[in-house]
């Protein structure tokens, strides 16, 4: 199976209704259940563990739309969606993994905290010859079966020259990183700084602070950044809660729609910013499109078809120029209610 898609134009159109409302516990999603001992034939359930960092921002919530569309239109999936209390547990996210290997799931779709922590839970899943699609976030071992995600390091360097666009193309600017280990916002760091340097007047004066996985984490480390960095310009956020926190922080000096920002996906904690004009630019992914491709992924490995080793579901760039597009609509403001249920 080969799906390619770059960018917000091409959007998938089967995505006109997608998503909304996560829990923060395990749960179960069916279409049918399986009778107990059953065992495995074409018709049988196919029961898929999809793993994702945490379970409350918006980002995840969509992802678990996008699993369980796959769910409803294959009809003969079971979707088992449990992940750790936050993005920063990584060995809760361990536990998580190995539960589902100990139930002898049929396969693992995971968005890794950690892409070094989270190996050797994979290594032992494919012992038991589990499949394992990742999303989202990079691991450290090339032996899983297909990697699902955006391309983060091309995200960053959109973000890069969207904010020197935003700036003239000169000024300090900071950034604020997200975590250690989590592949997917070092990516987009790492773009960020690189194509920065096309911009020679244009000074990065903070690139080693980490916010931590929470807000709150975050906007102490924004708060501390601030109190020597008055004068930066601009600010690169990787993330959501890093975006949302910044703009807390700005507010707090009476900085709000005065410094330009330009962060990392929207939800429901960043879009009246962007609105009120305090974030200038967001990177959006489709992260219900990713969490649809991993488990059809999951699902054609398990029917033994051949599948991509790399699949990249796009990465826009959104300002108030094009906010009200309605396939950009679709990415940040997704109608999650047709597959969530409270």
């Amino acid at each position: 199976m080969t799906i390619h898609r770059r960018g917000g134009v091409g959007l998938w159109t089967a995505l006109l209704t997608i998503a909304g409302c996560g829990g923060d516990t395990a749960s179960t999603s069916k279409t049918t259940a399986a009778k107990a001992g059953e065992t495995k034939t074409a018709k049988s359930i196919f029961r898929i563990a999809v793993i994702p960092k945490g379970p409350t921002h918006d980002f995840w919530k969509s992802i678990h739309a996008g699993a369980l569309k796959a769910q409803q239109e294959l009809g003969d999936v079971e979707v088992l969606w449990n992940s750790g209390p936050n993005e920063r547990d990584s060995a809760k996210q361990i536990e998580v993994v190995e539960n589902f290997i100990t139930q002898g799931v049929d396969a693992i779709v995971l968005a890794p905290t950690d892409k070094t922590a989270l190996v050797a839970p994979v290594l032992a899943a494919k012992r038991k010859k589990i499949p394992v699609v990742i999303i989202d976030s990079g691991i450290a071992t090339k032996d899983i079966d297909s990697f699902v995600a955006t391309d983060n390091f091309n995200g960053g360097k959109l973000a890069a020259r969207e904010l020197a666009k935003q700036l003239g193309e000169k000024g300090d600017v900071a950034v604020l990183r997200y975590m250690v280990g989590s592949d997917s916002t070092e990516q987009r760091e790492a773009g960020f700084l690189e194509a920065i340097k096309e911009f020679p007047n244009i000074k990065v004066v903070s690139e080693n602070q980490y916010a931590g996985a929470t807000e709150s984490d975050a906007l102490r480390a924004a708060e501390n950044m601030l109190t020597g960095m008055k004068d930066v310009k601009g600010w690169f956020c990787p993330c959501e809660p890093v975006t949302a926190a910044v703009v807390k922080a700005l507010d707090s000096q009476g900085l709000g729609g005065k410094v330009k920002v330009v962060g990392f996906d929207a939800g429901s904690s960043i879009i009246p910013s962007f609105k009120a004009g305090k974030v200038n630019a967001l990177i959006l992914q489709d992260p219900v499109n990713m969490g649809y491709i991993g488990v059809k992924t999951a699902v054609d490995l398990l029917r033994g078809k051949k599948v991509e080793a790399r699949i990249s579901t796009g990465e826009t760039v959104v300002t108030a120029a094009n906010f009200e597009d309605p396939k950009i609509e679709e990415l940040h403001t997704p109608d999650l209610k047709k597959y969530l249920k409270e």
